[in-house]
Protein backbone atom coordinates (compact mmCIF):
# COMPACT_ATOMS: atom_id res chain seq x y z
CA UNK A 1 0.00 0.00 0.00
CA UNK A 2 2.81 2.44 0.81
CA UNK A 3 5.24 1.49 -2.02
CA UNK A 4 8.61 3.69 -1.91
CA UNK A 5 7.21 5.66 1.09
CA UNK A 6 9.92 6.66 3.53
CA UNK A 7 8.13 3.26 5.85
CA UNK A 8 8.56 1.11 3.24
CA UNK A 9 12.04 2.01 2.59
CA UNK A 10 12.57 1.88 6.44
CA UNK A 11 10.71 -1.53 6.49
CA UNK A 12 12.81 -2.66 3.44
CA UNK A 13 16.01 -1.83 5.00
CA UNK A 14 15.21 -3.51 8.37
CA UNK A 15 14.31 -6.45 6.15
CA UNK A 16 17.65 -6.77 4.13
CA UNK A 17 19.62 -6.07 7.38
CA UNK A 18 17.60 -9.15 9.11
CA UNK A 19 18.61 -10.86 6.01
CA UNK A 20 22.57 -10.33 5.74
CA UNK A 21 23.84 -10.42 9.37
CA UNK A 22 24.52 -13.89 10.55
CA UNK A 23 22.76 -15.48 13.73
CA UNK A 24 25.83 -15.98 15.70
CA UNK A 25 27.23 -12.57 15.36
CA UNK A 26 23.91 -10.60 15.99
CA UNK A 27 24.11 -13.06 19.26
CA UNK A 28 27.43 -12.16 20.51
CA UNK A 29 26.71 -7.99 19.51
CA UNK A 30 23.56 -8.64 21.95
CA UNK A 31 25.52 -10.26 24.62
CA UNK A 32 27.88 -7.12 24.47
CA UNK A 33 25.54 -4.74 24.50
CA UNK A 34 22.11 -5.36 26.19
CA UNK A 35 24.21 -8.42 28.77
CA UNK A 36 27.38 -7.29 29.36
CA UNK A 37 27.15 -3.09 28.43
CA UNK A 38 23.48 -2.04 29.63
CA UNK A 39 22.75 -4.80 32.21
CA UNK A 40 19.32 -5.43 30.46
CA UNK A 41 19.15 -9.19 30.00
CA UNK A 42 21.15 -12.10 30.75
CA UNK A 43 24.18 -13.53 28.91
CA UNK A 44 22.67 -17.68 29.11
CA UNK A 45 20.83 -19.72 31.18
CA UNK A 46 17.52 -20.25 30.89
CA UNK A 47 13.91 -20.53 33.24
CA UNK A 48 13.05 -16.96 32.66
CA UNK A 49 11.36 -14.87 29.86
CA UNK A 50 14.49 -12.42 29.89
CA UNK A 51 16.33 -15.44 28.91
CA UNK A 52 13.98 -16.04 26.23
CA UNK A 53 14.50 -12.53 24.34
CA UNK A 54 17.99 -12.42 22.56
CA UNK A 55 18.34 -15.68 21.29
CA UNK A 56 14.53 -15.02 20.08
CA UNK A 57 15.57 -11.93 18.58
CA UNK A 58 18.72 -14.01 16.99
CA UNK A 59 16.80 -16.60 15.57
CA UNK A 60 13.52 -15.01 14.21
CA UNK A 61 15.42 -11.30 12.52
CA UNK A 62 16.81 -13.38 9.07
CA UNK A 63 13.60 -15.04 9.00
CA UNK A 64 11.66 -12.23 9.45
CA UNK A 65 13.51 -10.18 7.11
CA UNK A 66 13.21 -12.73 4.63
CA UNK A 67 9.61 -13.07 4.89
CA UNK A 68 8.94 -9.60 5.23
CA UNK A 69 10.79 -9.46 1.86
CA UNK A 70 8.78 -12.15 0.16
CA UNK A 71 5.46 -10.78 1.12
CA UNK A 72 6.35 -7.35 0.05
CA UNK A 73 7.44 -9.09 -3.49
CA UNK A 74 4.11 -11.35 -3.66
CA UNK A 75 1.61 -8.28 -2.71
CA UNK A 76 3.35 -6.11 -4.94
CA UNK A 77 2.87 -8.57 -8.00
CA UNK A 78 -0.62 -9.39 -6.92
CA UNK A 79 -1.90 -5.61 -6.24
CA UNK A 80 -1.67 -5.45 -10.15
CA UNK A 81 -4.19 -7.90 -11.11
CA UNK A 82 -7.07 -7.02 -12.84
CA UNK A 83 -9.32 -8.95 -10.34
CA UNK A 84 -8.61 -6.37 -7.87
CA UNK A 85 -8.57 -3.37 -10.20
CA UNK A 86 -12.22 -4.63 -11.18
CA UNK A 87 -13.09 -4.92 -7.58
CA UNK A 88 -12.45 -1.62 -6.17
CA UNK A 89 -14.39 -0.33 -9.72
CA UNK A 90 -17.55 -2.33 -7.86
CA UNK A 91 -16.36 0.34 -5.22
CA UNK A 92 -15.35 -2.55 -2.44
CA UNK A 93 -13.17 -0.59 0.05
CA UNK A 94 -9.11 -0.68 -0.28
CA UNK A 95 -8.71 -2.59 3.23
CA UNK A 96 -11.37 -5.08 2.03
CA UNK A 97 -9.39 -5.59 -1.25
CA UNK A 98 -6.11 -5.52 0.32
CA UNK A 99 -7.03 -8.02 2.90
CA UNK A 100 -9.66 -10.47 1.61
CA UNK A 101 -8.52 -10.58 -1.66
CA UNK A 102 -4.93 -9.45 -2.10
CA UNK A 103 -3.53 -10.68 0.90
CA UNK A 104 -5.24 -13.90 1.07
CA UNK A 105 -3.57 -15.16 -2.65
CA UNK A 106 -0.09 -13.26 -1.98
CA UNK A 107 0.53 -15.60 1.30
CA UNK A 108 0.96 -18.71 -0.86
CA UNK A 109 4.36 -18.22 -1.96
CA UNK A 110 5.27 -16.75 1.55
CA UNK A 111 3.89 -20.17 3.32
CA UNK A 112 6.72 -21.96 1.19
CA UNK A 113 9.34 -19.65 2.32
CA UNK A 114 8.26 -20.03 5.73
CA UNK A 115 7.62 -23.75 6.12
CA UNK A 116 11.48 -24.16 4.40
CA UNK A 117 12.37 -21.75 7.62
CA UNK A 118 10.25 -23.76 10.28
CA UNK A 119 12.70 -26.68 8.71
CA UNK A 120 15.55 -24.55 9.28
CA UNK A 121 14.41 -23.80 12.80
CA UNK A 122 14.04 -27.10 13.54
CA UNK A 123 17.95 -27.84 12.26
CA UNK A 124 19.93 -24.78 12.94
CA UNK A 125 19.94 -24.02 15.92
CA UNK A 126 22.97 -25.53 17.28
CA UNK A 127 24.70 -22.42 17.06
CA UNK A 128 22.37 -20.21 19.01
CA UNK A 129 21.71 -22.35 21.62
CA UNK A 130 25.31 -23.27 22.23
CA UNK A 131 26.05 -19.31 22.85
CA UNK A 132 23.10 -18.66 24.93
CA UNK A 133 23.64 -22.09 26.78
CA UNK A 134 20.03 -23.21 25.94
CA UNK A 135 19.46 -26.92 26.88
CA UNK A 136 17.14 -27.63 23.05
CA UNK A 137 17.21 -29.93 20.43
CA UNK A 138 20.15 -28.46 18.93
CA UNK A 139 22.33 -28.74 21.42
CA UNK A 140 21.53 -32.24 22.76
CA UNK A 141 22.58 -33.17 18.69
CA UNK A 142 25.77 -31.38 19.59
CA UNK A 143 26.81 -33.01 22.93
CA UNK A 144 25.77 -36.39 20.78
CA UNK A 145 28.13 -35.90 17.83
CA UNK A 146 30.61 -35.16 20.54
CA UNK A 147 30.22 -38.30 22.63
CA UNK A 148 29.46 -40.23 19.55
CA UNK A 149 26.36 -41.19 20.95
CA UNK A 150 24.45 -42.37 17.52
CA UNK A 151 20.90 -43.42 18.66
CA UNK A 152 20.39 -39.62 20.03
CA UNK A 153 21.63 -37.76 17.04
CA UNK A 154 19.23 -40.27 14.88
CA UNK A 155 16.99 -39.82 17.07
CA UNK A 156 17.26 -35.94 16.92
CA UNK A 157 17.28 -36.23 12.90
CA UNK A 158 14.28 -38.69 13.00
CA UNK A 159 11.82 -35.98 15.31
CA UNK A 160 13.62 -33.01 12.87
CA UNK A 161 12.47 -35.32 9.44
CA UNK A 162 8.74 -35.88 11.11
CA UNK A 163 8.25 -32.24 12.23
CA UNK A 164 9.58 -31.03 8.57
CA UNK A 165 6.66 -33.57 6.70
CA UNK A 166 4.25 -32.63 9.71
CA UNK A 167 4.56 -28.75 8.74
CA UNK A 168 5.10 -29.30 4.85
CA UNK A 169 1.57 -31.81 5.08
CA UNK A 170 0.13 -28.50 7.46
CA UNK A 171 1.33 -26.09 4.54
CA UNK A 172 -0.21 -28.32 1.28
CA UNK A 173 -3.70 -28.09 3.81
CA UNK A 174 -3.37 -24.55 4.35
CA UNK A 175 -2.94 -23.95 0.69
CA UNK A 176 -6.32 -25.26 -0.52
CA UNK A 177 -8.24 -23.55 2.21
CA UNK A 178 -6.11 -20.14 0.56
CA UNK A 179 -6.87 -20.83 -3.15
CA UNK A 180 -9.90 -23.24 -3.82
CA UNK A 181 -8.24 -24.29 -7.24
CA UNK A 182 -4.81 -25.75 -5.45
CA UNK A 183 -6.71 -29.52 -4.89
CA UNK A 184 -4.57 -32.85 -3.44
CA UNK A 185 -6.89 -34.28 -6.65
CA UNK A 186 -5.07 -32.78 -9.20
CA UNK A 187 -1.97 -33.64 -7.78
CA UNK A 188 -2.32 -37.81 -8.91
Amino acid sequence: MYKDTWLDLGLRFFAILGVSIPGFWLSYLMIIFFALQLKLLPVSGYGSFSNLIMPSIALGLGMAGLTTRMLRASLLEVLQQDYLNTARAHGIRENKVLFKYALKNAMIPVLTVVALQMGFLLSGTVIIESIFGWPGLGKLILEGIYTRDFPVIQGCVLFIAVCFILINTGVDLVYSWLDPRISWAEER
